[in-house]
């Protein structure tokens, strides 16, 4: 399997990106989509609206809130496996919005992906 990083979709694509996909349901203010460079927006395999607004980016939360993303990816084989099949062949960059880039949702589900 080939590298699966995190990034900040504020953060300038390179080429070292690899296929880059932004796991947020809602699309990060001040970003053009041409800008965003992306090869997809899986809004799918993003937090739920409701365990978003409750985790509201609090690292005190963060603990609980990836227990319960990981109870929603469950849901989500599909779209992890595709995933997984990107990374076998190149680089994938999960992309997201929050400003901590410690206690997000792309850390989780990077962590899931290397499963």
């Amino acid at each position: 399997m080939e590298e699966i990083k995190t990034k900040r979709i504020y953060e300038d694509p390179s080429d070292d990106d690899g296929y880059r996909i932004l796991v947020d349901r809602i699309w990060p203010r001040g970003v053009s989509k041409e800008d965003a460079k992306l090869d997809d927006w899986n809004k799918n395999i993003a937090p739920s609206d409701k365990l978003r607004k409750w985790f509201d980016h609090d690292p005190d939360k963060f603990d609980e809130f990836a227990k319960k993303y990981r109870k929603e990816l469950d849901d989500k084989k599909e779209d992890l496996t595709a995933i997984r099949k990107k990374a076998e062949k190149q680089k994938v960059t999960v992309l997201f919005g929050a400003k901590d880039t410690e206690h997000n949702q792309a850390v989780v589900l990077q962590k899931v992906l290397k499963l």
